[in-house]
């Protein structure tokens, strides 16, 4: 197993469990416990966890894992949702996609609709993710509208006034929100106070707005919040999820779409 690989699997532990000690991380993942021990130390060099003796805890009381290691979670369920979310989009549209690993996915499967391969342009995608700007600009026939602002390490996103000089300035048809809670009665929700307000934002400038979230996230609150739940049109997620949330979801208004 490769050091990145190792390190995406101690996070995700740790975010699950809150706790791990070297010689239980070095059995789950069956290397020796001073690869473990190196590896920890390492990671609490880069402030993401917290070192204790024999093993680690999360940083902080509302940890909020990176990106680059959030990917493998809940993979093949964020890739469905996102192959559902594209299907959804019409050809022509301008669409807002926010950062996260889901929304990615959603960029990835845009890239890959043969019926988005040319038009002028095929869509507009105004995005605060550099990651996915990066992303979908090498497709010519995507035009690409990237939000000024600071960006924000852990989801590649641009935050910011700066940002919402842009978004105050344009109207989009359909914005897609990646979230970390997805609530009836609190809304959908992100981490950080900054990443939500840019994400308020762009729901407000758009005539419709995607959830797309997997099962994991609905039912959940999170400390910021991005707009009520009734400003949402649809939710898409995954056949996992919970057969009266969902039924709340819908006696709000919101149309579900499992896959």
């Amino acid at each position: 197993m490769s050091r990145d690989a190792r390190w995406k699997a101690l996070l995700e532990l740790l975010v699950e469990r809150g706790r791990l000690d070297v010689e239980e991380a070095a059995a789950e993942l069956e290397v020796s416990s001073a690869t473990i021990r190196r590896d920890f130390d390492q990671l609490a060099e880069q402030q993401m966890l917290v070192r204790t003796r024999g093993g680690a805890v999360v940083h902080g009381v509302s940890y909020e894992l990176p990106l680059r290691y959030k990917t493998a979670r809940h993979a093949s369920e964020k890739q469905r949702i996102a192959k559902a979310v594209a299907g959804l989009l019409t050809p022509g549209t301008a669409v807002g996609l926010t950062g996260g690993t889901t929304t990615t996915e959603v960029a990835r499967a845009l890239a890959v609709r043969p019926d988005l391969a040319s038009g002028s342009p095929a869509l507009t995608v105004v995005t605060n993710a550099l990651n996915i700007a990066n992303e979908l600009a090498v497709r010519p026939q995507f035009k690409i509208v990237v939000t000024g602002g600071v960006a924000r390490p852990q989801s590649y996103e641009l935050i910011g006034p700066l940002a919402d000089g842009v978004l105050s300035q344009i109207t989009i048809d359909v914005a897609v929100l990646g979230v970390v809670a997805f609530d009836v009665t609190h809304g959908a929700a992100a981490h950080d106070e900054a990443e939500a307000a840019i994400n308020r934002l762009l729901c407000e400038r758009a005539e419709r707005v995607i959830v797309a979230a997997d099962s994991s996230k609905l039912g959940q609150r999170a400390f910021a919040r991005i707009c009520a739940a009734d400003a949402v049109d649809t939710l898409v997620t995954d056949t996992a999820a919970d057969e009266d949330t969902v039924r709340r979801f819908e006696e709000a208004g919101i149309r579900v779409v499992a896959v």
